[in-house]
């Protein structure tokens, strides 16, 4: 028996729709992706995100946006745990089409999409400067950056200083992690 094939949605019926939806939803270009909560650690590292951005940009051109805020990126609409805009923003808009920088925080349920899909996309979206993936067990992740026409990836570890040269601004990568309770090693 065959099953009948969806049709994928288009961008424009894709934020029609969701803008009625009670919860949020990425767009992967062809369908709508419930998105899941998260935990303790995801949440304090990124209210440490917030903290840290928001002080750090005051009274430059850049702004900080968290996960309530969609962004379009390669034709996909993705809610990133924060990203950094340096463009006006006007106060009514739902989509910001030119992040500069994107931060996430792996799940286990998302980090093949985080690692992979959206690296992807964050590559092949011009504006995008850097994309910097962070750990939520440990203090680490991977810093990507574009160099010219390259799209290189940078290992942090726990004394590893996130340095954006781009937004004007760096701090500690082991300050997101304040308060945040990380395993213990065996």
């Amino acid at each position: 028996m065959n099953a009948p094939l969806r049709q994928p949605i288009t961008l424009e019926a894709f934020l029609e729709w969701e803008e009625r939806q009670p919860l949020k939803h990425e767009f992967d270009g062809y369908r709508a992706i419930a998105m899941a909560g998260g935990t303790v650690n995801h949440a304090a590292i990124q209210a440490n995100l917030a903290t840290a951005m928001t002080s750090r940009l005051r009274g430059k051109p850049c702004r900080f946006f968290g996960s309530d805020l969609k962004i379009e990126v390669a034709g996909r609409i993705r809610y990133p745990d924060g990203f950094v805009v340096c463009a006006p923003v006007n106060s009514g808009v739902q989509v910001v089409t030119e992040p500069v920088v994107i931060f996430e925080v792996l799940s286990e349920s998302t980090s093949r999409t985080d690692i992979i899909t959206k690296n992807d996309e964050y590559a092949n979206t011009p504006s995008v400067k850097r994309y910097v993936i962070l750990a939520q067990d440990t203090i680490g992740g991977t810093m990507f950056e574009r160099i010219g026409d390259d799209w290189v990836g940078h290992l942090l570890i726990a004394d590893s200083v996130l340095r954006m040269p781009e937004i004007e601004a760096e701090f500690p990568l082991a300050e997101l992690y304040e308060g945040v309770d990380l395993p213990t090693a065996d």
